[in-house]
């Protein structure tokens, strides 16, 4: 019983988190140009990664203080220093999905998300840090 509403759960998170496109505008195009060019770390605390987590499916399964499905976005920014490494690894992790960090649930893919929007979104993440 217990392993078939685990399984319903993990389906309904993938079919929830992998279902929407993040847009973007001109605007997002020269934020980005212009923060990937400084370090990562005073790039911390985009607009930009607020807004295309606003538009997507992120919250679905994540809230900026506690958790859902998935961690919080402050206990994400706890775990990670906002390193270049970091930002790179984790902008990955959207695009690509993963399991094991933060428990047996999967996070699914979201391929449609360019790196672009998914390290401007691990920014925004990064900079909620209370610890």
């Amino acid at each position: 019983m217990k392993k078939t509403i685990a399984i319903l759960g993990i389906c309904s998170v993938i079919f929830a988190c992998g279902s929407e496109k993040s847009e973007s505008t001109e605007e997002t195009s020269s934020t980005t140009k212009t923060e990937e060019s400084a370090p990562a770390t005073a790039a911390v605390g985009s607009a930009t990664g607020e807004q295309l987590i606003s538009t997507s499916d992120c919250l679905t399964c994540h809230q900026v203080n506690s958790k859902i499905v998935g961690p919080s976005y402050v206990d994400v920014a706890n775990k990670y220093p906002a390193t270049d490494e970091n930002i790179a690894m984790l902008a990955g992790k959207i695009i690509q999905g993963g399991s094991g960090n933060w428990g047996e649930i999967p996070m699914a893919p979201h391929p449609a998300i360019s790196t672009e929007d998914a390290t401007e979104m691990v920014k925004y993440i990064l900079s909620l840090k209370t610890n």
